[in-house]
C-alpha cells in the first residue's frame, strides 16, 4: 500500500520564496512533523550555483543577467550552475530516506520518474552514467538533477524538466559544468508546444508510482508559504 504524501502545486513562485519554504518543510520532515512532500512549480528566470560551481561558468555579467530579468543565486545543493525559468517544470521532493539512506539509489529513482514522464509525453529519454546525473536525449540534457540531503536523511532541491523553456538562457552559463553538451526540451523534441501544465500531473503520477506515494493536498498554511509575498527573511 502506498504511503500518504503531500503534493504542492503553487504555480510560478520567486526562487527565494520557494527556497525558503522548501528548507522549512525539510526541517519539519526531519522532525517527522509532515509526510513526504513534492513541490511542482515554475520560477521566474534564475541561475543557481551549486557547491561545485566555478565563477567562470557564469558567462554573462551580473549586470547582463539583471538586464535580461534574471537573478543569480548561490545555493546549498550539489553540482554546478543551472537555469530555472518559465516553461520549465521544477520539482522539489522533500522525502525522508529512513535510517539507512542511499543517495545513489534516490538519484536513480528520481531519474526514472522523469524518464517515465518524458515517455508518457512522447519523448524517449535516458540516463547517462558516462556523463552525470540527469536525464538526456542523446547528447542534450532535457532534465537537470541536483540535490542535497539534510543530515543525510531528508532530500532537498530536485529536478528541472525543460518543457517549453527558452533555451537561449543556457547561453549564460556552462550548464552543469559540461561545456560540450547542449540542452533540449519536450517542445523541441516533439515539434509542438508542451507546456508545464501538460507535464505536471504526469510527473506527479509517475513520481508517486516510482516512490510508492499516494498524494493528497497539503494544508492551506503550507500552501501559503509559497505565496509571492511570503516572508523569506
Amino acid at each position: 500500500m502506498s504511503s500518504p504524501g503531500w503534493l504542492i502545486r503553487p504555480g510560478t513562485v520567486p526562487y527565494d520564496v520557494a527556497n525558503a519554504a522548501m528548507h522549512r518543510l525539510a526541517e519539519r520532515r526531519l522532525a517527522d512533523e509532515i509526510p513526504d512532500t513534492v513541490i511542482l512549480l515554475e520560477h521566474p528566470p534564475v541561475f543557481t550555483a551549486g557547491r561545485r560551481a566555478k565563477p567562470d561558468e557564469l558567462r554573462w555579467s551580473a549586470a547582463e543577467v539583471q538586464a535580461r530579468g534574471g537573478l543569480v543565486r548561490a545555493i546549498d545543493r550539489g553540482g554546478s550552475f543551472t537555469f530555472h525559468g518559465p516553461g520549465q517544470l521544477v520539482g522539489y521532493p522533500i522525502l525522508g530516506l529512513g535510517s539507512r539512506p542511499d543517495a545513489a539509489a534516490y538519484l536513480r529513482r528520481l531519474e526514472e520518474s522523469v524518464i517515465r514522464t518524458c515517455a508518457d509525453l512522447g519523448v524517449a529519454a535516458t540516463r547517462r552514467e558516462d556523463v552525470q546525473t540527469g536525464v538526456w536525449v542523446g547528447d542534450d540534457k532535457i532534465c537537470a538533477i541536483g540535490v542535497r540531503l539534510m543530515r543525510t536523511r531528508v532530500t532537498l532541491h530536485g529536478f528541472a524538466l525543460n518543457c517549453d523553456t527558452d533555451l537561449s538562457w543556457f547561453g549564460g552559463i556552462v550548464a552543469c559544468g559540461l561545456p560540450d553538451h547542449g540542452q533540449t526540451s519536450l517542445t523541441l523534441q516533439l515539434g509542438r508546444r508542451v507546456a508545464v501544465e501538460d507535464a505536471t500531473l504526469v510527473a506527479a503520477r509517475r513520481f508517486g508510482e516510482v516512490f510508492d506515494l499516494a498524494f493528497g493536498p497539503a494544508p492551506a498554511e503550507v500552501e501559503r508559504a509559497f505565496a509571492a509575498t511570503a516572508d523569506v527573511a
